[in-house]
């Protein structure tokens, strides 16, 4: 098959937008695992540099999509709803998707109204609101459409009112779009690669996500620090057996939910008493060969970044709106 890759790429500049652009070695290793399956791989770029191809007559038998878009709760919906309009299959979820699931709020509300546990929320767009608010502390804050950790600190855990006022303002201010306000859960953080698209969906494995040098201690945040420099934040621990079943299940049950395909990485956080409850789901997860959650989770199961790049291309081809040529 003839392969287009679109991505957006980092430029060097220091802002959060920057920080869901993918890096050159991710495109390489992108590339070289698609290749390596016998595919003619064409390096598209972004939304301009795709749309210029499209509009000059280049087609593409299938679209390998990892790009961020730019600007509004829909940039990811960008090139697959291009895609869509030029009737070129691509990977990875459609424009509904992933625009429900980068809003937290919409996501969290969907995942609720199919069965799914989730923590008591509130979206705040304005700082009057928050009078009327009425969820118990502690509470945790982060904006409602950010991807890669962006707005996630161990500050966004408030204990008051004065200091949700505070962190709510401070976030209004530096992402200009609305706050999601939720309960606070005490326990363990995991992070879930799924795999597949409705039945055929299954769990690739879980990660519990955890302090170094604390062996049962939960993660107070996992932002972007944490997952930038992880190394010196955090470790990795596979989970099997009775303490993944009851994550898993929430999580495969949150991607069907939200209609996500072929790939998503799902986190979960439990409560007081280890009862797992849906955080936020990625249907377009990083995937740097080295640093991106899925492909360390991925790795610590025994399937290489060549092999996951295979089994997404599988999924991709099975479904029934996308052909093999």
């Amino acid at each position: 098959m003839r392969v287009g890759l679109t991505y957006d790429l980092r430029t060097g500049a220091h802002n959060d937008r920057e920080a869901e652009y993918d890096a050159p070695e991710t495109i390489d290793a992108l590339s070289q695992a698609i290749t390596a399956l016998g595919h003619e791989v064409v390096r598209i770029g972004g939304l301009d540099a795709l749309l210029a191809a499209l509009v000059g007559g280049e087609r593409w038998d299938l679209v390998f999509n990892i790009a961020e878009g730019r600007g509004g709760f829909g940039r990811e919906a960008q090139v697959p709803a291009v895609l869509d309009a030029y009737a070129v299959p691509y990977t990875f979820s459609d424009p509904l998707t992933l625009s429900l699931a980068l809003h937290k709020g919409m996501a969290k509300r969907l995942v609720r109204d199919g069965g799914v546990a989730t923590a008591d929320f509130a979206v705040v767009e304005e700082l009057s609101s928050l009078e009327a608010l009425e969820l118990p502390f502690p509470l945790f804050v982060k904006p409602v459409a950010e991807g890669s950790g962006i707005g996630v600190s161990d500050r966004g855990r408030v204990a008051n009112r004065t200091a949700l006022h505070q962190t709510v303002q401070a976030l209004l201010e530096r992402h200009r779009q609305p706050v999601l306000v939720e309960r606070y859960l005490g326990g363990r953080e995991y992070t879930v690669g799924i795999l597949g698209t409705g039945g055929s969906s299954r769990a690739i494995g879980t990660l519990a996500v955890e302090p170094l040098g604390g062996a049962t201690g939960a993660l107070p945040a996992y932002g972007l620090e944490e997952k930038e420099r992880y190394e010196q934040h955090v470790r990795y621990r596979l989970v099997e057996g009775a303490e993944a079943h009851p994550i898993e299940a929430l999580a495969i049950a949150a991607h069907r939910t939200l209609g996500c395909r072929d790939l998503s990485r799902v986190d979960v956080r439990c409560d007081d008493v280890q009862t797992p409850h849906f955080l936020e789901i990625n249907p377009l997860p990083g995937l740097h060969p080295v640093r991106s959650d899925i492909v360390i989770l991925a790795r610590a199961c025994g399937l290489t970044y060549d092999g996951l790049i295979a089994a997404v291309l599988e999924e991709t081809l099975r479904r029934p709106n996308v052909y093999a040529v």
